[in-house]
């Protein structure tokens, strides 16, 4: 997941349908969801942005507008103007359990308290809403509810299997619950059904390293840091997994990958690596699970949707 904030659950919110739930929108305002959510699926959230605001002017405190808004401001990038659209969206009172989950996820990165009402209503309006089962789940494994996520994140798995962000935030759970093996079976079919998410295949290479299946981690690990070519930590924790299991070449490349984003104090954290590889595989093994392993696998597990 986002990971970045990025744990991957923002394609599927963007293509999100509002309709077929409780008080869905009128014509007018869907017709602007459309043209937004065209501009969405082609990745330009400016113009998603730029079509919502114009919308809110014709309509103003339409809450699905104002999600959708939150929605396209998150994806430009962190900051409190997606958090303010969400509150004022919920601050209308809606009643689509598609729009109190995505709100409520929304400010549930904020750390809001009140994330948890919202994200309750939700699962209890549409208990056949497989988002709205995940997004509850996840936000009750991070409060520490571990056995009431769990409960959530295997109807989202009963109510649509396929999905790889259910897989994921399912594994997630399993593995801070302390079963780590059922934790990473699950990583690993959210991997086969989204091979592009390098979020997953970091956390599960993660997870993999701290079982002792170094070489196992170092190829999920190497394939998670190509996929997330901007992510200096992915790409020094790859390199670390590629020199534990006696490879060559491929960590000193994962190293200068690091090293071209590198800044500041990150630096700093790429020559450390260097020096543990040149120490050799026992070194770099030793530095990736007793130093950066642990702290990377629990910051990214606890990374909300």
């Amino acid at each position: 997941m986002t990971d970045d904030t990025d744990d991957g659950s923002s394609s599927e919110e963007t293509e999100g349908d509002t309709s077929g739930w409780t008080d869905a929108p009128d014509d007018l305002v869907q017709s602007v969801l459309d043209r937004a959510h065209e501009a969405g699926e082609e990745g330009d959230f400016a113009t998603m942005t730029e079509r919502l605001r114009e919308g809110l002017e014709d309509h103003p405190g339409n809450p699905y507008l104002l999600c959708w808004l939150g929605v396209a401001e998150r994806e430009q990038g962190p900051g409190g103007v997606a958090y303010d659209h969400f509150l004022a969206c919920l601050a209308a009172r809606p009643t689509d359990a598609y729009i109190l989950a995505t709100a409520g996820s929304g400010i549930a990165a904020f750390d809001d308290p009140d994330a948890e009402g919202a994200l309750r209503t939700a699962a209890l309006l549409a208990p056949d809403l497989p988002l709205a089962r995940w997004l509850y789940g996840a936000y009750l494994i991070r409060e520490g509810m571990l056995e009431d996520g769990l409960r959530e994140l295997r109807a989202a798995k009963e109510l649509d299997g396929e999905d790889a962000l259910v897989r994921y935030e399912l594994g997630v759970g399993l593995a801070l619950s302390g079963k780590r093996e059922e934790g990473i079976e699950e990583m690993y079919r959210s991997v086969e059904q989204d091979a592009a998410d390098g979020w997953v295949h970091v956390v599960l290479g993660l997870l993999l390293a701290e079982e002792g299946r170094m070489p196992e981690a170092a190829g999920v690990l190497e394939e998670g840091a190509r996929l997330r070519p901007e992510d200096i930590e992915a790409q020094l924790i790859a390199a670390l997994a590629g020199a534990a299991s006696g490879e060559e070449d491929a960590p000193f490349e994962m190293l200068e990958r690091a090293r071209q984003w590198a800044e500041g104090a990150d630096r700093a954290l790429v020559d450390e690596v260097e020096s543990r590889l040149d120490d050799g595989a026992e070194e770099s093994a030793t530095w990736l699970v007793e130093q950066m392993g642990p702290t990377a696998l629990r910051e990214r597990m606890m990374t909300r949707p």
